[in-house]
């Protein structure tokens, strides 16, 4: 890439963030489908034709902050032992920034915001579900059943601890998944063992 392309390309990512902060500092005060994308362009000082450039709507500006933000912290390479540090970023992201992810939460109703997050968390997981299948010998069909469900499960969870449905802190909630799978994992060992006993 030339080095205008490049100055060209932070340019533009510098134009998203500053939008990204317009809408995060609107949100403080009202819910999302009352803020206009003249409000916001105004706001940040861009004209509304910036703002069209770089996105369809404000959903599309909504998802692009939660991508830059929040989900880069589930971005966790390749070893399965780091999946609980990547968790445990984002339950503090979304506790610094809790009015933001409220608004956002309130305003999409529950369920639409685990969208955004669901590819994220399904990718932590299947790599964790890949790795209990190599000891297990599990059939893909359940591997595929069980990263689906451990998805929507925490996606679950996170939406219901922002909203103070939960007493528990982040440590102790991602501690009690990682006791959860490790249950899971013994189980299916145990249950294969009985199989191979039987035979």
């Amino acid at each position: 890439m030339t080095y205008s392309g490049v100055k060209k390309m932070k340019h533009s990512d510098e134009t998203k963030r500053l939008l990204a902060a317009s809408l995060k500092t609107l949100m403080k005060n009202k819910p999302l489908e009352k803020i206009s994308i003249r409000e916001l362009t105004d706001h940040a000082n861009m004209n509304r034709q910036t703002f069209y450039y770089h996105f369809e709507d404000i959903y599309d500006l909504l998802k692009w902050t939660f991508q830059q933000e929040a989900l880069q912290f589930l971005d966790v390479p390749e070893s399965t032992s780091v999946w609980k540090e990547g968790l445990l970023q984002l339950f503090n992201y979304l506790d610094e920034n809790r009015e933001f992810c409220i608004c956002a939460l309130r305003s999409l109703g529950r369920g639409h915001l685990k969208r955004f997050f669901y590819s994220d968390i399904h990718r932590i997981f299947g790599r964790v579900i890949k790795e209990f299948g190599e000891k297990t010998n599990a059939a893909e069909e359940y591997m595929a059943f069980l990263t689906h469900f451990y998805t929507l499960s925490l996606a679950g969870l996170v939406e219901s601890w922002l909203l103070g449905e939960m007493d528990q802190t982040p440590e102790e909630i991602i501690e009690m998944i990682n006791i959860f799978i490790q249950d899971q994992i013994l189980g299916a060992e145990q249950r294969i063992k009985k199989t191979s006993e039987k035979s």
